[in-house]
């Protein structure tokens, strides 16, 4: 990588786990890395679980939204973190593709998202020490 590394979130609806991994990296970078996420079927909105999980650990997404997967978005990536979506993301020579297990957030309670917010939390706090970026 040469100059600011460039992540990108992949799940199935963009309305869960890769909007929590995203907006995480993205507070914790502090503008050190670019951050994006996509979806390969994204959903109408983002989960009011998800936006209140984040809301308790001072990060906004109220304003955010699904994003459709796209070629250019994952040409454009660095590292490619994927959270469920299967063979709807591709595949590129050259990137670095991590796949996070992590129970999905549809549907459940705002204790059960909890827990998956500050698992990913860990999972980006290590990220950034691999990719030697201080976390703020």
């Amino acid at each position: 990588m040469s100059g600011k590394p460039e992540v990108l979130f992949v799940c199935v609806h963009n309305a869960g786990r890769s909007q929590m991994a995203a907006a995480i990296l993205d507070h914790l970078a502090a503008g050190r890395v670019a951050v994006r996420s996509a979806g390969s079927a994204p959903a109408e909105s983002i989960n009011p679980a998800v936006v209140e999980a984040l809301a308790e650990i001072g990060l906004d997404v109220s304003k955010e939204f699904p994003k459709k997967l796209s070629d250019e978005a994952v040409r454009a990536s660095d590292v490619v973190i994927t959270m469920g979506c299967g063979d709807a993301c591709p595949v590129y020579p050259g990137k670095r593709y991590l796949n996070w297990e992590l129970d999905d957030p549809a549907g459940q309670p705002v204790e059960k998202v909890r827990a998956v917010r500050d698992d990913i939390h860990v999972r980006v706090r290590k990220l950034l020490a691999e990719l030697d970026v201080p976390a703020a």
